[in-house]
């Protein structure tokens, strides 16, 4: 299977230069230091905070703390995303530090991996690969004047369970509620996708509020202290758009990681690593879902 999740094409050069150029700067008292991953004189990776947006967007006027800004400041110079992560995810995000580099690595024919964390709902036994189609998932503000009857998208997402708990939050007639830890990898990069394919499976995201379950989320939240939307971009995979190295850019584990370690057992990171490594995420077996039409 080709792995196509790679750069958002609708990324380009132009706009994120004019991104650079023209957005406000963030508020120096409240803006975060943010932890650099990697860096050489072509790109830059950090560890995006939970809940923090990439750049400004009118959906959110009131904000005035961004990473694309705060790292610019940082750093003392121009960086151009390369790809997204939602706001409410944590973990590794790219940028290149020319406009040249960002249209070289928009050009780039070699595929990223990304591994991803996060804690589900229920109790998700078996490994295997999603293969379920997705509709265009559309704002009824930013894309009001999208095609609304365009076909649905493939939409492929190897999903391995690597822990799994029974916690004391009484949910409907039952007195206890389940979880499970997951390792995901997307092989195709839809809007929303891993919060999507696990809720066709009826095995939320916690903390998702759009997709999820948000009494359960609730009282997850209360219980453990964390209200955040419990996915994590732990892991990315590419070839370096200069050299030609292949790096391997990791977050660490996310905050909530503690709490499974505490709850759920202890689990090595480097198992992770070596899980990655022996390329199984490829092979799982596959379970393919029909579209539901609108």
């Amino acid at each position: 299977m080709t792995i196509s999740e790679q750069r958002d094409p609708k990324l380009s050069m132009l706009q994120a230069h004019d991104d650079a150029q023209h957005e406000l700067p963030s508020s120096e008292s409240t803006a975060p230091v943010l932890q650099i991953l990697y860096q050489d004189q072509w790109i830059v990776a950090i560890n995006k905070p939970a809940g923090m947006l990439v750049h400004r967007s009118f959906l959110d006027k009131h904000e005035t703390v961004f990473v694309l800004q705060t790292l610019r400041n940082q750093l003392g110079q121009h960086v151009f995303p390369l790809h997204r992560l939602d706001r409410p995810t944590s973990g590794v995000l790219l940028f290149a530090l020319s406009a040249a580099i960002a249209s070289q690595v928009s050009q780039q024919q070699s595929p990223w991996q990304k591994y991803y964390l996060a804690t589900v709902r229920g109790h998700l036994l078996k490994p295997l690969q999603l293969d379920y189609p997705l509709y265009e998932e559309l704002d009824a503000i930013a894309d009001k004047f999208a095609d609304v009857d365009k076909a649905a998208q493939s939409a492929v997402t190897a999903i391995y369970p690597l822990a799994a708990m029974e916690l004391p939050i009484a949910e409907r007639r039952f007195a206890t509620s389940r979880y499970s830890l997951l390792l995901l990898q997307p092989f195709t990069g839809r809007k929303h996708q891993l919060r999507r394919h696990l809720a066709h499976l009826f095995h939320p995201i916690l903390g998702d509020t759009t997709h999820g379950d948000n009494k359960n989320n609730r009282r997850f939240s209360e219980f453990a202290e964390l209200s955040r939307l419990q996915l994590h971009a732990w892991l990315l995979c590419l070839q370096h758009p200069v050299t030609g190295e292949q790096l391997q850019i990791c977050a660490g584990l996310p905050d909530f990681a503690e709490f499974w370690q505490k709850w759920g057992g202890a689990f090595d990171e480097n198992n992770l690593k070596a899980l990655v490594a022996s390329q199984i995420l490829t092979q799982l077996p596959v379970r393919v879902d029909a579209v539901v039409e609108k």
